[in-house]
């Protein structure tokens, strides 16, 4: 057997991923023989290998793009490293309908750092949140199995939590507009509480002076128990002479003008 026999039979049983060691097991040749194999395959388009050792079958509706769309990889390349994972940030907010731009990077969260990847013309971006398994997702379909976003009450409080991953504070409040028709008052209730506090201020501010939503009043309470101090609205901007909100204990260390 070759490795052009291994994949085309892995794709007439619906399977568009495997490892080099699977397929040198498979085709019973040596691995450097193997490696070279896939090599050629890599060149025509065939397949992909998005992170060293893990392969993806890459069918002729995506060879332009030289790559799976990502949602149709991750969930199984972080299943093989047995790490949790959702899609997070703007790519959850793409997902829900609240990215007013098609974010140029695929974000996902995970337990840790890791190296960002590049296949073909697909960007991953890893973001680390060490808890993320205790919050709140919900799964999508896709032609592949089924993958994992953040919750939409869990993508607010990261956006204002990363802001430096989704486009500034000032993109934040864009994106809320539209993502509080999707959330709900008691999951994000419970997400909060699961969030450092400093998110709910940032967050609960944005959805009353920005979004005017009720939503803000959900995390009133929590914020009015558990903030002891002021935060910045902005972490990386200065502080001094900035006005403050005593109902949120927040500096408004920066000037917001959402996008219309």
């Amino acid at each position: 057997m070759f490795a052009r026999d291994y994949v085309a039979d892995l794709a007439t049983r619906g399977r568009h991923h495997f490892t080099t060691d699977e397929a040198v097991a498979a085709i019973r040749s040596t691995r450097s023989t193997v490696r070279a194999q896939l090599r050629r395959l890599n060149a025509r388009g065939v397949i992909a290998e998005p992170v060293r050792g893990f392969n993806i079958i890459v069918p002729a509706e995506y060879r332009s793009r030289g790559c799976l769309p990502a949602e149709q990889f991750i969930p199984q390349l972080m299943h093989l490293v047995g790490e949790p994972y959702y899609f997070a940030l703007l790519s959850a907010a793409e997902r829900y309908g609240a990215a007013h731009q098609r974010p140029q990077v695929v974000q996902v969260m995970a337990r840790r750092n890791r190296a960002a990847i590049e296949c073909g013309q697909v960007r991953v971006e890893f973001v680390a949140r060490h808890d993320l398994d205790r919050m709140f997702v919900k799964e999508f379909n896709t032609p592949r199995g089924a993958a994992r976003y953040s919750s939409p009450e869990v993508t607010a409080l990261e956006l204002v939590g990363y802001p430096h991953h989704a486009g500034g504070i000032a993109n934040v409040a864009t994106v809320l507009r539209d993502l509080v028709e999707e959330m709900e008052a008691d999951v994000l209730a419970r997400a909060a509480g699961l969030s450092p506090v400093s998110w709910s201020q940032r967050l609960g501010y944005l959805l009353q002076r920005f979004v005017e939503s009720d939503l803000a009043e959900t995390l009133a309470p929590l914020v009015g128990e558990q903030a002891r101090s002021y935060t910045p609205l902005r972490r990386a901007a200065a502080s001094s002479g900035a006005a403050r909100d005593a109902s949120w204990k927040l500096i408004v260390n920066v000037d917001i003008e959402p996008d219309e």
